[in-house]
């Protein structure tokens, strides 16, 4: 893309690259649009001006990076990972009753590995899972409605948590996009944290499914202390400290 002539088809590339991957790159975008590094930095200039990013040495990150969320398409980082977690998870599946799956990469990547043998109830609020979940035989899947947001195809709001009130599971396989030793768990979206919470009184089991980049993250909203916690399963890269935050706080970690 050359300068001036499509400067405005560029900036709004970049802007695409930053909702996919969460940074701007100023060298690398450059290279792959033909473009000089002045003239990207130009670009970042006038996209922060209008609020949509925050420039940082080399390139750029959204405008409030702790509000920050990808959509699900585009969350593919880690995905050794999330499977061996999601593996793993399958010793904690239950053999009957009522299992809650929160929305997620990885609870779906856990879903889709269940044996077709699996029987009990599944509460779901998001359509990816529920759709999965359909596939197996021997699972009743109930759909909790509210409104839906497109960056998780989840349902949240008022009807949902109310929803959530009245439910009760024998485990709750969670998500999360913070996990820090005084902040607790937390997501960007309110909305969806208000959902999460809710999801923690339904169960007697908690586990969250998360790889290690979540680790020593604040974003946005808390939706559970880490007290709230049975079971964090994860992979090997998990730092040390956090080990001993989290024995600490009682919560059993498991290493996929």
């Amino acid at each position: 893309m050359a300068d001036p002539k499509y400067a405005e088809e560029r900036r709004a590339e970049l802007l695409r690259v930053l909702a996919s991957a969460g940074r701007i790159d100023a060298a690398t975008v450059a290279a792959e649009f033909g473009v000089t590094s002045e003239t990207v930095r130009k670009d970042l200039i006038a996209l922060e001006t209008t609020g949509l990013l925050r420039r940082v040495h080399g390139g750029a990150v959204p405008a409030d990076s702790h509000l920050y969320e990808p959509d699900l398409e585009a969350r593919i980082e880690f995905s050794a990972e999330k499977q061996r977690i999601a593996d793993r998870a399958l010793d904690f599946v239950p053999a009957g009753g009522a299992v809650l799956f929160d929305a997620g990469t990885t609870t779906h990547r856990l879903v889709q590995q269940l044996p077709r043998t699996s029987n009990f109830t599944a509460y779901v609020n998001a359509l990816p899972l529920a759709t999965t979940l359909l596939r197996q035989p021997q699972v009743r899947v109930e759909l909790v409605g509210g409104m839906m947001r497109a960056v998780t195809s989840a349902a949240v709001g008022d009807r949902t948590v109310r929803a959530f009130g009245g439910i009760n599971v024998g485990v709750a396989f969670l998500g999360t996009n913070g996990i820090h030793p005084e902040r607790g768990l937390t997501t960007p979206n309110p909305d969806e944290a208000a959902v999460k919470h809710a999801m923690l009184a339904c169960a007697e089991q908690r586990i969250v499914l998360t790889d290690h980049s979540k680790f020593g993250l604040v974003r946005g909203v808390r939706h559970a202390e880490l007290a709230d916690i049975d079971i964090i399963i994860t992979d090997r890269d998990v730092p040390t400290e956090m080990h001993r935050e989290l024995d600490a706080a009682g919560v059993e970690l498991v290493i996929a």
